[in-house]
């Protein structure tokens, strides 16, 4: 088992074309690792990782062969995650929120397929959902914005950023006025994939898509977030002043969003089960750290190691089986979402997903409480290994939907079959 590859101890069974995946990913991970105090420390994300993983051709990872990818699934995803978890969590979060962005350009591609768009709306959407999975394969890294300081009661995700017809030298196209909380990859992506409603509409048929150059005249970034964890990530999103994009980069076609969700397997848009393996693979590297620290130092007087004092060995114990119960939730989440035929309604997956994600986050989060326990007051720093994991897991409990939101909204759904609404859009 010596030569057994990180993103293995997640994705147990992988085929010949998956290690061939996991392998880039292996490669990299030295390097991402080695950035990984400093880029808690400084609050920044490490600008050399953008061309460390564009270098690897990892930009394109989930992208199908045909359009110049990898040919990675959510299974290839989940084993990358996990293992840049393990190494800098904050660079694999940052890396997940890229791999969203092919959602855009798969998920519209299967609602194609599945005959939901007009003979007339086809050639608009598949040129879009087209031009996203080729900027991936091509070294672009996108930062996908949807998340929104604003609120809404019966969504977890709302829209309030508005697109107006505009035209500017004779080009047609869209006006963009709004604002994108907590994206990771501010400043550092080449383009923002931004999710928006059109104006006048109030339901969630009026979501489009736009790709928001970095530089784009009336894009600006939001003050720095001084985060409580994956401090690294650039997370502190963007606004957007009257920002032109031309017609041909947008997906403006009016429930053409809706109808990319329902090409979905469960989860989000697909494929979020992804950022709970960061937290897991982050998970792994503080109690493998922890495990090592407390069984090579010695009691003084007995010369045995601390790891094998009574209460070492309970609080081993419950780190264990916090870490054992998130790999249980995460596989089978992944089992779901890939195994074909497939085994759950899509009903089934979704609620699923609820309870998992919140599971797996606050398993992952108790492992790093045990770690602070059984190590004490020495560990217990800002830029230590176990107080780092401690912070970052803990913004696994908050992101996106806390657990207790989740259990809830998965109860609705067995109880009623009415599941919340993923995306609201909402006045400004």
């Amino acid at each position: 088992m010596a030569d057994r590859l990180i993103g293995e101890k997640l994705v147990d069974d992988m085929t010949a074309e998956e290690k061939a995946r996991a392998k880039l990913v292996e490669q990299v991970l030295p390097a991402l690792r080695a950035k990984a105090e400093q880029a808690d420390r400084d609050g920044a994300f490490p600008r050399e990782h953008i061309d460390v993983l564009r270098d690897a051709g990892l930009l394109g990872l989930i992208v199908p062969e045909e359009y110049g990818g990898l040919g990675g699934t959510l299974r290839d995803l989940a084993a990358a995650t996990y293992a840049m978890g393990s190494a800098c969590p904050s660079t694999a979060l940052a890396f997940f929120f890229h791999n969203t962005s092919a959602s855009r350009g798969l998920l519209p591609l299967e609602a194609i397929e599945a005959g939901l768009f007009a003979d007339e709306e086809v050639p608009v959407v598949k040129a879009f959902a087209e031009k996203v999975l080729q900027l991936m394969s091509g070294g672009t890294w996108l930062a996908n914005f949807a998340s929104e300081s604003v609120k809404s009661s019966g969504a977890n995700i709302a829209i309030a950023t508005t697109a107006v017809p505009a035209t500017r030298d004779g080009v047609a196209g869209w006006e963009l006025t709004g604002e994108k909380s907590f994206g990771c990859a501010t400043g550092i992506a080449d383009y923002y994939l931004v999710t928006a409603r059109l104006d006048g509409h109030a339901t969630a048929d009026g979501l489009v898509m736009f790709l928001v150059p970095r530089e784009a005249e009336g894009v600006t970034e939001r003050p720095f977030w001084d985060g409580l964890g994956m401090r690294g990530s650039a997370n502190h999103g963007i606004r957007l002043d009257g920002v032109f994009i031309p017609q041909d980069d947008s997906l403006t076609v009016p429930g053409a969003f809706v109808k990319m969700l329902q090409c979905s397997r469960g989860s989000f848009v697909g494929n979020q089960l992804a950022i709970t393996a960061v937290y897991v693979g982050a998970a792994q590297g503080v109690y493998d750290d922890t495990l090592q620290r407390l069984t090579t130092k010695k009691f003084a007087d007995t010369g045995r190691s601390i790891a094998e004092s009574p209460m070492h060995q309970v609080i081993i114990g419950d780190m264990t089986e916090s870490l054992e119960r998130s790999y249980l939730w995460l596989r089978r989440q992944l089992l779901l979402e890939t195994v074909e035929p497939p085994i759950a309604t899509k009903s089934e997956v979704y609620a699923q997903w609820r309870i998992a994600k919140g599971s797996i986050c606050q398993a992952a989060f108790d492992v790093a409480l045990g770690a602070l326990k059984a190590s004490g007051t020495s560990s217990a720093t800002m830029n230590g290994v176990v107080g780092r994991a401690l912070r970052d897991l803990s913004m696994g409990l908050v992101m996106t939907f806390p657990p207790e939101r989740g259990r809830l909204e998965a109860a609705s759904v067995i109880t009623s079959d009415k599941a919340n609404a993923l995306f609201a859009s909402v006045a400004s």
